[in-house]
Protein backbone atom coordinates (compact mmCIF):
# COMPACT_ATOMS: atom_id res chain seq x y z
CA UNK A 1 0.00 0.00 0.00
CA UNK A 2 2.64 2.48 0.72
CA UNK A 3 4.91 1.33 -2.25
CA UNK A 4 1.25 2.02 -4.33
CA UNK A 5 1.30 5.83 -2.66
CA UNK A 6 4.99 6.44 -3.23
CA UNK A 7 4.49 5.26 -6.56
CA UNK A 8 1.83 7.53 -7.38
CA UNK A 9 3.16 10.34 -5.73
CA UNK A 10 6.76 10.09 -7.97
CA UNK A 11 4.81 9.84 -10.94
CA UNK A 12 2.88 12.97 -9.99
CA UNK A 13 5.79 14.47 -9.58
CA UNK A 14 7.58 13.16 -12.73
CA UNK A 15 4.95 13.31 -15.12
CA UNK A 16 2.26 16.02 -14.05
CA UNK A 17 4.20 18.52 -12.87
CA UNK A 18 6.38 18.36 -15.92
CA UNK A 19 7.06 21.28 -18.37
CA UNK A 20 9.80 22.83 -20.17
CA UNK A 21 10.98 25.45 -17.44
CA UNK A 22 11.10 22.75 -14.41
CA UNK A 23 13.09 20.12 -16.92
CA UNK A 24 15.83 23.06 -17.36
CA UNK A 25 15.89 23.88 -13.38
CA UNK A 26 15.63 20.64 -11.71
CA UNK A 27 18.39 19.31 -14.34
CA UNK A 28 20.19 21.71 -13.37
CA UNK A 29 19.84 21.60 -9.63
CA UNK A 30 20.22 18.29 -9.46
CA UNK A 31 23.69 17.97 -10.43
CA UNK A 32 26.28 18.05 -7.70
CA UNK A 33 28.66 20.01 -9.91
CA UNK A 34 26.12 22.97 -10.11
CA UNK A 35 25.22 23.48 -6.28
CA UNK A 36 28.96 22.46 -5.04
CA UNK A 37 29.74 25.86 -6.24
CA UNK A 38 27.84 27.22 -4.40
CA UNK A 39 28.82 25.19 -1.60
CA UNK A 40 32.71 26.36 -1.42
CA UNK A 41 32.14 29.55 -2.20
CA UNK A 42 30.11 29.82 1.00
CA UNK A 43 33.04 27.77 2.40
CA UNK A 44 35.11 30.33 1.57
CA UNK A 45 33.80 33.35 2.83
CA UNK A 46 33.29 31.31 6.10
CA UNK A 47 37.02 31.37 6.51
CA UNK A 48 37.30 34.72 5.15
CA UNK A 49 35.17 36.78 7.09
CA UNK A 50 33.27 34.46 9.44
CA UNK A 51 36.04 34.79 12.50
CA UNK A 52 36.71 31.67 14.72
CA UNK A 53 32.87 30.56 14.11
CA UNK A 54 33.29 30.70 10.60
CA UNK A 55 36.18 28.83 10.87
CA UNK A 56 34.99 26.43 13.11
CA UNK A 57 31.47 25.66 11.28
CA UNK A 58 33.80 25.54 7.78
CA UNK A 59 35.74 23.03 9.23
CA UNK A 60 33.10 21.28 11.10
CA UNK A 61 30.60 21.26 7.72
CA UNK A 62 33.37 19.42 6.26
CA UNK A 63 33.39 16.11 8.77
CA UNK A 64 29.74 16.59 8.74
CA UNK A 65 29.26 15.88 4.74
CA UNK A 66 31.71 13.21 5.03
CA UNK A 67 29.58 11.21 7.51
CA UNK A 68 26.18 11.86 6.47
CA UNK A 69 27.30 10.83 2.89
CA UNK A 70 29.01 7.57 4.22
CA UNK A 71 26.34 6.55 6.23
CA UNK A 72 23.76 7.27 3.21
CA UNK A 73 25.66 6.10 0.55
CA UNK A 74 27.65 3.04 2.26
CA UNK A 75 25.64 2.17 4.79
CA UNK A 76 21.97 3.11 4.56
CA UNK A 77 21.77 2.38 0.75
CA UNK A 78 23.00 -1.13 1.51
CA UNK A 79 21.04 -1.90 3.94
CA UNK A 80 17.52 -0.85 2.45
CA UNK A 81 18.76 -2.11 -1.19
CA UNK A 82 15.57 -0.46 -2.89
CA UNK A 83 15.88 -0.11 -6.51
CA UNK A 84 15.47 3.41 -7.91
CA UNK A 85 12.48 4.15 -10.19
CA UNK A 86 14.45 4.48 -12.79
CA UNK A 87 15.14 0.40 -13.06
CA UNK A 88 12.19 -0.86 -11.45
CA UNK A 89 9.31 1.59 -13.29
CA UNK A 90 8.48 1.44 -16.99
CA UNK A 91 7.34 4.73 -18.68
CA UNK A 92 9.72 7.04 -16.26
CA UNK A 93 10.78 10.48 -17.86
CA UNK A 94 14.86 9.96 -16.81
CA UNK A 95 16.24 13.24 -17.33
CA UNK A 96 19.92 12.02 -15.98
CA UNK A 97 21.30 9.48 -16.49
CA UNK A 98 20.60 6.00 -14.32
CA UNK A 99 22.46 4.45 -11.81
CA UNK A 100 22.31 1.03 -10.55
CA UNK A 101 22.69 1.96 -7.03
CA UNK A 102 20.27 1.67 -4.75
CA UNK A 103 17.77 4.94 -4.18
CA UNK A 104 17.10 4.61 -0.27
CA UNK A 105 17.88 7.17 1.28
CA UNK A 106 18.43 10.00 -1.12
CA UNK A 107 22.17 10.96 -0.59
CA UNK A 108 21.11 14.49 -2.20
CA UNK A 109 18.79 14.95 0.55
CA UNK A 110 20.82 13.62 3.20
CA UNK A 111 23.83 15.59 2.37
CA UNK A 112 21.91 18.94 1.81
CA UNK A 113 19.23 18.91 4.39
CA UNK A 114 22.83 18.12 6.95
CA UNK A 115 24.48 21.40 5.56
CA UNK A 116 20.69 23.38 6.28
CA UNK A 117 20.36 21.67 9.74
CA UNK A 118 23.73 22.30 10.64
CA UNK A 119 23.82 25.71 9.18
CA UNK A 120 20.10 26.67 10.02
CA UNK A 121 21.26 26.12 13.87
CA UNK A 122 24.27 28.11 13.89
CA UNK A 123 23.46 30.71 11.76
CA UNK A 124 19.64 31.21 12.07
CA UNK A 125 19.50 33.75 9.87
CA UNK A 126 19.98 31.95 6.74
CA UNK A 127 17.47 29.43 7.84
CA UNK A 128 15.25 29.87 5.02
CA UNK A 129 17.13 30.25 1.99
CA UNK A 130 19.30 27.19 3.01
CA UNK A 131 15.93 25.23 3.66
CA UNK A 132 14.48 26.28 0.34
CA UNK A 133 17.61 25.18 -1.64
CA UNK A 134 17.83 21.92 0.20
CA UNK A 135 14.57 21.32 0.03
CA UNK A 136 14.61 22.20 -4.45
CA UNK A 137 17.83 19.62 -5.06
CA UNK A 138 15.83 16.99 -2.62
CA UNK A 139 12.64 17.81 -4.99
CA UNK A 140 14.68 17.39 -8.02
CA UNK A 141 15.74 14.03 -7.38
CA UNK A 142 11.70 12.27 -7.89
CA UNK A 143 11.18 14.89 -10.92
CA UNK A 144 14.13 13.83 -13.00
CA UNK A 145 13.29 10.14 -12.62
CA UNK A 146 15.79 8.63 -9.99
CA UNK A 147 14.12 8.43 -6.21
CA UNK A 148 10.99 8.05 -5.17
CA UNK A 149 9.51 10.22 -2.39
CA UNK A 150 9.58 8.90 0.40
CA UNK A 151 13.62 8.56 -0.93
CA UNK A 152 13.77 12.30 -0.23
CA UNK A 153 11.72 12.53 2.87
CA UNK A 154 13.73 9.82 4.48
CA UNK A 155 17.08 11.35 3.49
CA UNK A 156 15.72 14.68 4.29
CA UNK A 157 14.83 13.45 7.99
CA UNK A 158 18.34 11.86 8.70
CA UNK A 159 20.19 14.63 7.15
CA UNK A 160 18.60 16.92 9.44
CA UNK A 161 19.19 14.49 12.37
CA UNK A 162 22.82 14.72 11.71
CA UNK A 163 23.26 18.16 11.02
CA UNK A 164 21.43 18.99 13.72
CA UNK A 165 23.77 16.80 16.44
CA UNK A 166 26.67 18.15 14.86
CA UNK A 167 25.97 22.17 15.03
CA UNK A 168 24.56 20.65 19.23
CA UNK A 169 28.24 19.10 19.25
CA UNK A 170 29.96 22.36 17.83
CA UNK A 171 27.74 24.71 20.55
CA UNK A 172 28.58 22.47 23.43
CA UNK A 173 32.22 22.51 22.48
CA UNK A 174 32.65 26.41 23.54
CA UNK A 175 34.39 26.31 19.88
CA UNK A 176 32.18 28.45 18.77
Amino acid sequence: MLQNIDTAIFFFINHSLANPLFDKFFVFITDVKHWILLYVFLWLALLIKGGRKGIVSAIGVIFLIIISDQISSHFLKNLFERLRPCNALENVRLLVSCSHSFSMPSSHAVNNFAVAAFFGRLYPKSKTTIYVIATLVALSRPYVGVHYPSDIIVGALIGFLIGLYFAKILEKSKLI
